[in-house]
């Protein structure tokens, strides 16, 4: 269970705040969740981190950050089911956490993982294997993390480890805020053969709404904290002078909220002995924020059979025609992609996308996602 001092912390609080409407585990009373709620866990898993130890092994700023922000106008029911308590080996704690998820995810739980280190996120991606379902991957990070096939699974080599291990349950995977002088060019070419999606940090920057329909068809977002700037988040080892700021990370995540398809959230590499001020802490509290305030704003939409409540958009481009379409409730933009073998089509699939798609096709440009994911259905 979460410390004492966070509880007697609590006790302190207006009633309309985070923390006076969340419900807390306790070693003797079982919890009966609420379906379609989110559940706050702590792991404070080093041992994976190498040179880098007590990464995240004091979540109690966190917490405290949270828990006293004021709730949006929100029905959703919220959990903080404390810290797992970690294994003999960094193994035993990557199997426990992958355990966690897949029960959290069977009753319809949103886990959002506060870590400890950012290999964690192949126990996340691992709890799929239970579920049996393909995985589309989103991960926010300023390096790739791409390791020798034969790495042991670390904050530098679990992309690989995901990417190479079997059961392969990976679909897509999209990469959030990468830095070029961060990554070897061969594994940026490598991550682009592999018709990856790969957002630079600059132009994410310049138009953070890019992001959006990745995060659209996201299952589970993976955070590094070192993606953003120094500035903000200064409880990281490896933050730089050059990143998201603290609005941009949040409205990140606020997209992440607002996706009818995500339901695993992992923010990782807080390392609080370095957090100045508890800058990155009230930072992380923020994030939550925004997560549960576009959770709760959930549209639970999709182009179907019918299109009722949406626009089509018919766009000729050479002799190929794409289909848009667009919701009358909130605005989102999808298009449809033909999946074909031997020239003919077997089904036909809707892409998250942007108004600028459109803009495109209608300027006879073809969108680098339909011309990516026209790619990965060829056969």
């Amino acid at each position: 269970p979460v410390d004492e001092s966070v509880s007697a912390y609590v006790a302190s609080l207006p009633k309309d705040s985070i923390g006076k409407n969340l419900t807390f585990y306790r070693r003797d009373k079982a919890i009966d969740f609420t379906a379609h709620a989110i559940a706050l866990v702590g792991v404070p898993e080093d041992r994976t981190a190498q040179s880098d130890k007590h990464t995240g092994n004091n979540f109690n700023a966190v917490r405290k950050s949270f828990y006293k922000l004021h709730r949006g106008n929100w029905n959703t029911s919220l959990y903080d089911l404390g810290d797992l308590k970690i294994g003999n080996s960094k193994q035993d704690t990557l199997i426990a956490l992958q355990e966690l998820v897949v029960l959290l995810l069977k009753q319809k739980v949103t886990p959002v993982i506060l870590g400890g280190t950012h290999a964690l996120t192949y126990s996340l991606y691992r709890a799929y294997d239970h579920l049996e379902q393909r995985v589309n991957l989103g991960i926010v990070d300023a390096q790739f993390n791409l390791g020798a096939i034969d790495s042991e699974i670390d904050p530098h080599s679990f992309l690989t480890g995901i990417i190479m291990h079997e059961p392969h349950n990976l679909f897509n995977l999209s990469h959030i805020g990468y830095q070029t002088f961060l990554n070897a060019q061969e594994e940026i070419s490598l991550f682009k053969s592999l018709l990856f999606d790969a957002y630079r940090l600059g132009e994410v920057k310049k138009n953070i709404e890019i992001v959006e329909p990745a995060l659209r068809e996201t299952d589970v977002l993976s955070i590094d904290l070192g993606a953003i700037r120094k500035q903000d988040a200064p409880g990281n080892s490896h933050t730089q002078i050059s990143g998201f700021t603290a609005d941009e990370i949040c409205r990140i995540t606020r997209y992440a909220g607002l996706s009818d398809k995500l339901n695993v959230l992992g923010i990782f590499e807080y390392k609080s002995d370095l957090d100045t001020h508890n800058f990155t802490a009230e930072l992380i509290g923020q994030m939550l924020w925004y997560f549960v305030e576009g959770f709760n704003y959930r549209f639970y939409e999709f182009p179907n059979a019918d299109l009722k409540g949406f626009k089509k958009y018919i766009v000729v481009i050479d002799d190929k025609t794409i289909h848009f379409y667009k919701s009358d409730k909130s605005g989102r933009w999808w298009m449809e992609i033909n999946i074909t073998r031997d020239n003919k089509t077997l089904r036909r699939t809707l892409l998250p996308c942007t108004y600028q798609d459109y803009l495109d096709a209608s300027n006879q440009e073809f969108p680098d996602r339909w011309l990516t994911n026209k790619k990965k259905f060829m056969n």
